[in-house]
């Protein structure tokens, strides 16, 4: 029931290469997450919880959304390949009845990896690009987050997503306690080298880790030690880093992602802001100068993108 909804053109749009704009709906296959990733904020509410929506039940969502003027639908689901037999169905009934209709999911890397010979049907139904919370591109990081997968399964994805042309949009959390300045840059040195820039939307570069109730960050004795008391009105546990110019500049990254949107600059821009930021907060030392230098980019065909990307 969507009555008394504001109407779809109110939320937010899709936005293609050519400029063209397209009114996005929204709906879930599934609800909850096989997976138990210690910085997942659905981990503490459904703790490996999984269940599916009924086909029927999704598709006539889906239809009432076109029927309101949406020509873009995108998948909520925390995992769209949780239950990939139940989401291809799906997103093939609702090619079949409406060709036209694009639409874009989140899959985990290790579900890409695991089920690869599945992504052309995606493809061939009108899936325009898949999110993947990808993290960080530290395997320590990863081993912590318990995320399932490694830097190298992440570039085999993009990799993939090249051979069989999807678009991929990984997302980040690049400011955590154990992030390191280097270690910031060499995040934006990987996303450079491999062409990612284009793909991944400037917020996800400053997005800091939260922990909320339940997390199961908490299991790391680190964690613990360096948490204060849980905040109610805010839902989580404040951490302050151990090295205070990494959250100085996640506050300067995240405030030119706030200059960069209000003055529409291209993603290329902002990416080499960030790099800017980043050098200078690392200093001047021989071993950055060596191994950190600016990447020479070039700008390329944007690609397909929500323009209220606040995925985390």
């Amino acid at each position: 029931d969507r009555s008394g909804m504001p109407p779809l053109a109110q939320y937010a749009h899709l936005v293609l290469p050519a400029g063209e704009h397209r009114t996005v709906g929204y709906t879930e296959a599934s609800r909850g997450c096989k997976h138990l990733c210690r910085h997942c904020p659905i981990v503490p509410v459904y703790n490996g919880i999984f269940r599916i929506v009924q086909r029927e039940v999704v598709l006539a969502d889906i239809r009432q959304q076109v029927a309101a003027g949406a020509s873009h639908i995108t998948f909520g689901d925390p995992d769209f390949f949780n239950g990939v037999g139940h989401a291809l169905a799906i997103v093939e009934a609702l090619h079949r009845e409406f060709p036209a209709l694009t639409y874009d999911v989140t899959i985990k890397i290790e579900h890409l990896l695991q089920h690869s010979a599945r992504l052309p049907r995606l493809r061939d139904t009108g899936c325009l690009f898949v999110t993947s919370a990808v993290e960080s591109v530290d395997d320590s990081i990863l081993a912590r987050l318990d995320k399932g997968h490694t830097r190298a399964d992440f570039l085999r994805v993009v990799q993939l997503f090249r051979d069989l042309d999807l678009s991929l949009q990984p997302t980040f959390v690049p400011f955590t306690p154990w992030t390191t300045l280097a270690g910031y840059l060499e995040l934006l040195d990987v996303l450079a080298e491999n062409d990612l820039v284009e793909n991944v939307s400037p917020i996800q570069l400053g997005i800091r880790l939260l922990i909320p109730a339940g997390s199961r960050l908490l299991e790391l004795p680190d964690v613990r030690e360096l948490v204060q008391p849980f905040e109610e009105a805010a839902l989580v546990y404040p951490w302050q880093h151990a090295d205070s110019r990494v959250d100085a500049l996640c506050d300067e990254v995240q405030q030119l992602v706030h200059s960069a949107d209000k003055l529409k600059w291209p993603r290329t821009k902002t990416f080499n802001r960030f790099w800017s930021a980043a050098r200078a907060a690392a200093g001047a030392s021989p071993a950055i100068e060596q191994l950190w230098q600016p990447p020479v980019l070039v700008s390329r065909a944007a690609i397909p993108y929500l323009n209220e990307p606040w995925y985390c």
